[in-house]
Order: C-alpha cells, then structure tokens, then sequence
C-alpha cells in the first residue's frame, strides 16, 4: 500500500511525500526510523487514470532483484559504505522504478533506518522472506553472506521457472494452433464444404458428417452468442480465481491433476523444505520461519498445513506429526522430518529433502514434453481422423454414384 504522509524534521522543516508499506504500523516505523515527527499519514487511494501506466508495465523482475542483491553483496564484501553502495548500484539500473526505489531505499538508511525496515517499505519487490533473512544477517552481522544465499536461493528459483515454462511453450503453442485452426476451419472452410455435400444430394451421409453439419451450423448461427458466453465464462472464472475460495480450488486442482500433479507437489515440497531450511539456518524462530514459509510456498493447501504444524509446534508438538496426516506430504518427507527433529538436525534433514525433490522436479520437467506429446497426437489424430471421416466419406460416395 502507498501512504502519503507529512512529517517534521529534527531542524522544525516540514516535508510532505509518499511511502510504501504493507500496514499503517509500518509506515510509522519506517518515518520514525528517519528520526521525523509525524503530522499526518493516510493512504494512497488512486484511481486507474491517475495510475503511471508505464511505471506498472515496468516493475522490477525477479532478475533485477537478483541483480541488485548479489552487487550489494559484493560492495559490501569489498567494504564500501552501504549507502555509497546503494547509490552506485542505482546509477547502473536501467529501470526508473526500480531506480526510485533504490533511491528510497538509501535514504531511509541515511535516515536511520536498517536495510530491513528500508527494504519493508516495497513489499512488492521484497517479499517477507527476503526481509526477514536481511534482519537475521543484520542480527548476526552476515549480511554479506546472507546476500549471497539470497541471490543464489532466487537464481535457483527462476532458474526452476525458466524450465517449467521452457517445458510448456511447446504444447502451449500446438494447443494455440489446434484452436486456432479449429476455429478457422469451422467458420469458413467447413461450412463450404457441407454446403457442397448438400446440394449435390448425397443420400447415405455417415454418422460423423450429420454431427459435423449440426456442430457447424450451431457454431455459425449462433457465433456471437458462443463469443459472448466464452467472454462470460473467462471473466467469471478470471474473477473467481481472485476469491480465496477460487485460489483454494485452483491450488488444489493443480496438485491433482493426472500425471502432472505429482509434478507439481514435488516443487511445492522443493520450495518449503528450501525455505525453512535457510531460516532456521539464519537463525529465524521456528514459529517465525513457519509462518512465513507458508506465505511464501505459493499454495493455499501447503499454507494451510503448515500454519496447523505452527499451532502444533506452538503447543509442544512436532511439524512431522502434522505431516503425517496429509496425503499431500509424502510419506517420505514426513519420516525424513522426525528423524531430523529426534536428533535436533532439522535443517539438515530439510536441506537434504530440497535436494531429492529438487533433482526430481528437474528431471520431471525434462520429460514433461515427452509426457504431453503424446496426448496431444492423439488428440490431433482423433480430430483429424473425424474430419477425414465426415469430409472424404460423402465425397466418395458422391464420385462413386456418378
């Protein structure tokens, strides 16, 4: 969310101008943190006019975090000051909104503030995650190391990415194809043909033509109300994926789904065993790492597990025994977890579950295309065959009975 806010400074100056922070409470540490008076603060409400279109078209990428990162690590590594550091970084970024905010960001360090409280001021760019490993490294005094890691940990996590869209864009691109070519075939070509069927008078017209000629006419008499009713439908589904009753259906539709749904729980597992394994290892509280690896797994039905282990580690109890109970986890996750919780080894035994998963998520994203291919010929086959079935049949018959 955007404040704007006006404040006093330590000299009697008043200032006015805009911060960005996920809660009010926030905003007011981050003013107090550059030691100034608040007079006023409330939030931003914009209207969709009033918004900097090109600054949203031209957010900062996961790269550019990435980037940002692992140069601050290396400035800091080499001893430069951290707000000589933040400056020299911003004269090398491209991007004008990333510029602002790297801007924002020294000077509420040269207000002041820590990097963390500088950094929880664009939750949009900084996720929790992100933040609370800064305050750990800032706690221990490794915030180069921790840098480090957090470069590294979102390289993995857009390098994991790249493969999966990388593995879809081939079977993206022929279903585009099919449906698009459907669709021409449908309106223009089709109905041509049938009309030639017709009127040369074909008696014995097969069973696949009849179904051809009815879907054809029904597409074609009807094309604007079918539109209207595809249009419809996108905008509802679109609309009810926003609900959180629509992100639970469509969190738990993908770790479901045949053949891919294994896929997909074992990057969801990659993910949370990665994350809490670097937290406790930063020296992040249980309850704390738990809480925030459930906002970061990316899944309502994993956040749900894992904030129910929170309450149970709250109440004396094991994350493994929450495990345990969902088909969701498997069994051997569950088994790996106690043992590291028995013997007081629990990032290690997570570190190790990241790597299995991790390895097999990789391989299984290699052999996606191969698992698609063969859906998608016989799909193209059955279509093609149907029209070679409706189309040629009564075409032969019509040569046959001249």
């Amino acid at each position: 969310m955007e404040f704007l806010y006006k404040v006093k400074t330590q000299e009697g100056q008043i200032q006015s101008g805009k911060i960005e922070s996920p809660t009010e409470d926030q905003a007011v540490n981050v003013l107090h943190q550059r030691s100034l008076i608040i007079l006023s603060l409330e939030e931003s409400r914009k209207g969709f006019l009033s918004q900097d279109l090109g600054q949203s078209f031209r957010r900062p990428s996961q790269k550019d975090v990435v980037m940002f990162t692992r140069q601050l690590a290396t400035l800091i590594e080499a001893d430069v000051p951290l707000v000589e550091g933040l400056h020299a970084i911003h004269r090398q970024v491209e991007k004008e909104s990333f510029k602002k905010v790297i801007l924002e960001i020294s000077s509420a360090i040269e207000g002041g503030a820590s990097l963390s409280i500088a950094l929880s001021a664009s939750p949009k760019i900084f996720s929790r995650f992100y933040i609370s490993l800064v305050r750990a490294g800032e706690v221990a005094g490794k915030l180069q190391t921790t840098l480090t890691y957090l470069a590294d940990y979102l390289e993995r996590s857009s390098s994991l990415n790249s493969k999966i869209k990388g593995a879809l864009a081939y079977p993206g691109f022929v279903l585009f194809a099919l449906v698009t070519v459907t669709i021409i075939m449908m309106t223009t070509v089709l109905p041509q043909l049938l009309t030639i069927i017709e009127d040369a008078g074909v008696k014995d017209i097969p069973p696949t033509t009849k179904v051809l000629i009815l879907v054809t006419e029904l597409v074609n008499k009807y094309v604007i109300l079918w539109a209207a009713l595809l249009v419809f439908a996108g905008v509802s589904l679109f609309y009810y994926i926003k609900t959180p009753a629509g992100k639970y259906w469509l969190d738990n539709l993908k770790i479901n789904l045949p053949q891919f749904g294994s896929i997909i729980q074992g990057l969801y597992i990659a993910r949370l065993a990665e994350t809490l394994a670097t937290l406790i290892k930063s020296g992040i509280p249980i309850l704390e790492g738990l809480s925030i690896t459930s906002e970061v797994v990316g899944n309502f039905i994993y956040r749900d597990i894992i904030l129910q282990a929170r309450e149970n580690v709250q109440g004396g109890g094991t994350i493994s025994e929450v495990f345990e109970k969902y088909k969701e986890i498997p069994a051997l996750v569950s088994s790996m977890l106690a043992i590291g919780e028995k013997t007081g080894r629990t990032d290690f035994m997570l570190e190790n579950i990241f790597n299995f998963y991790k390895a097999e998520a990789e391989n299984n994203i290699q052999n996606l295309s191969q698992l698609i291919e063969p859906v998608l010929i016989l799909i193209l086959g059955l279509g093609v065959g149907f029209l070679v079935a409706a189309v040629l049949l009564p075409i032969y018959s019509l040569v046959g009975a001249g």
